[in-house]
C-alpha cells in the first residue's frame, strides 16, 4: 500500500522552530514533485513550498527565508524546515508527492496526500 505519513507537528512559541517530516512508503519506484501546503481554519489550503526531483524549490512569500524543504531520497521522504515561526503560521500541513510505484505487475503514477499534521504557534 502507498502512502505518505507525516510528523513533527506540534505546539511551539512565536519565534522558535518545527521540522516536519514526510516519508513516502510502499513499492515506491520514484518521487516526482513533492510539495507543503497548509490550511488555517477558515481559508483555503495554500502552497507552503515545493521541491522538484532535480532538487529544485520554490516558496510562497510569507514563508521565504524561514522555511525550507529538502528531500532525501534514499528514503523517500522529504522535510520542512521552518523557523521564526509566527502565530499565522498557525494551520494544519500536508504533504503532497506525485509517485511512481508498483501496483501488482503494473507501474502507475498518482498524486497522493498526507494525513496532515497540526502546527500551532502561540503568541
Amino acid at each position: 500500500q502507498v502512502q505518505l505519513v507525516e510528523s513533527g507537528g506540534g505546539l511551539v512559541q512565536a519565534g522558535g522552530s518545527l521540522r516536519l517530516s514526510c516519508a513516502a512508503s510502499g513499492s515506491i519506484l520514484s518521487i516526482n514533485r513533492m510539495g507543503w501546503y497548509r490550511q488555517a481554519p477558515g481559508k483555503q489550503r495554500e502552497l507552503v513550498a515545493v521541491i522538484t526531483s532535480g532538487g529544485n524549490t520554490d516558496y510562497a512569500d510569507s514563508v521565504k527565508g524561514r522555511f525550507t524543504i529538502s528531500r532525501d531520497n534514499t528514503k523517500n521522504t522529504k522535510y520542512l524546515q521552518m523557523n521564526s515561526l509566527r502565530p499565522e503560521d498557525t494551520a494544519v500541513y500536508y504533504c503532497n508527492a506525485g509517485l511512481r510505484y508498483y501496483s501488482g505487475s503494473y507501474i502507475r503514477t498518482n498524486d497522493y496526500w498526507g494525513q496532515g499534521t497540526q502546527v500551532t504557534v502561540s503568541s
